[in-house]
């Protein structure tokens, strides 16, 4: 096995659309003289390129929204860089993310209610940050333009929909009028948070195929963060796996899925029900529970429920290995000197 840099894609020559290098967070709790610190991140690296969907998945609070977070500059990570084209914009832009970055990175949040004005209807909604980012000029041009939106996230008549407030939408609606609204700057990335974990099983394809028909026609690179792997390989080029806030493994999606290496991805998937093995399951062994992330223990973060641990496991983190050209890995079991 050898190593590689898990920020490199092999084969992709051109600077990728967005790239995260090394990006760590540290959360200080408690108080007193000793206060301790929350690892929420730790040395998480990725690209993603224009016209691609990258799957980052895992358990809850194993840091998939926190990297979303800090990727669109809603907090400050306590080290890393954050490249949009190949600039590191947190040298850039030191202090906030400025107009532009914001324009070309947006977010969709997971509860479309939540994130929406109910006091406002849909089109003010969606005509603030068409004016603000001057993607037109003039009333009747602005007007037209989230027409257009409506139209392309398929609320129609728009013309009706453009007067509704967000309690009168469905879910679905609602969250289709959420991508309208990331839309309306004409973004290079969109990152994705959960978008379907709050809709109704009828309705996720729809707002699915949605992310997927806009990434084909629009070029648009997806960070799409998800618990659900079963979305994760119908819409993801490829998938990341997070844990206790390191990525673990990563492989384009069909083949991460029928071939997963880690332990723990080797855990998510044997939870995914399979109807043709009936009530019968894939037995993976794992035990207690997620550690904590407040000052954590040296050594692999999955070690304590590891059916496959050895002492190394204890003692120091793993480095990055090749499995096949694409897919790598943190384990000791693919190290050479384990």
């Amino acid at each position: 096995m050898t190593t590689i840099d898990p920020q490199t894609q092999p084969g992709k020559s051109d600077v990728p659309a967005l790239e995260v290098r090394n990006l760590v967070m540290r959360f200080q709790v408690g108080g007193g003289a000793r206060p301790k610190l929350l690892h929420a991140l730790s040395d998480v690296s990725f690209s993603l390129n224009r016209a691609e969907v990258l799957a980052l998945v895992g358990e809850s609070g194993s840091g998939k929204s926190t990297t979303a977070r800090l990727i669109v500059r809603l907090m400050k990570p306590t080290g890393g860089k954050i490249l949009l084209d190949g600039e590191d914009v947190l040298k850039t832009e030191r202090r906030k993310a400025s107009l532009a970055y914001r324009r070309k990175v947006q977010m969709i949040f997971q509860d479309p209610f939540g994130s929406l004005s109910p006091n406002h209807s849909i089109g003010y909604q969606l005509e603030r940050p068409v004016i603000i980012h001057k993607r037109a000029e003039g009333k009747e041009a602005v007007r037209q333009k989230v027409y257009e939106l409506l139209a392309t996230v398929g609320l129609n008549p728009p013309e009706e929909m453009f007067h509704k407030f967000p309690f009168e939408l469905s879910g679905g609606q609602r969250q289709r009028v959420s991508v309208a609204r990331a839309l309306a700057v004409e973004p290079e990335i969109i990152l994705a948070d959960e978008p379907i974990s709050m809709l109704d099983v009828s309705i996720r394809m729809g707002v699915l195929n949605l992310l997927y028909r806009l990434k084909e026609e629009k070029k648009i690179g997806f960070l799409y963060i998800t618990h659900d792997l079963a979305s994760a390989r119908y819409i993801g080029d490829r998938t990341m796996v997070m844990y206790a806030g390191h990525v673990v493994e990563h492989a384009e999606s069909v083949r991460l899925m029928d071939n997963p290496q880690h332990p723990y991805t080797q855990l998510l998937l044997a939870a995914v029900p399979n109807p043709r093995a009936g009530l019968a399951t894939r037995y993976v062994q794992a035990r207690g529970e997620v550690p904590s992330l407040i000052d954590p223990k040296p050594g692999c973060p999955f070690a304590p429920r590891c059916g496959k641990v050895m002492d190394v496991c204890r003692q120091s983190m793993p480095d990055v290995s090749t499995v096949e050209p694409g897919h790598w890995l943190r384990c000791h079991l693919f190290t050479p000197d384990a």
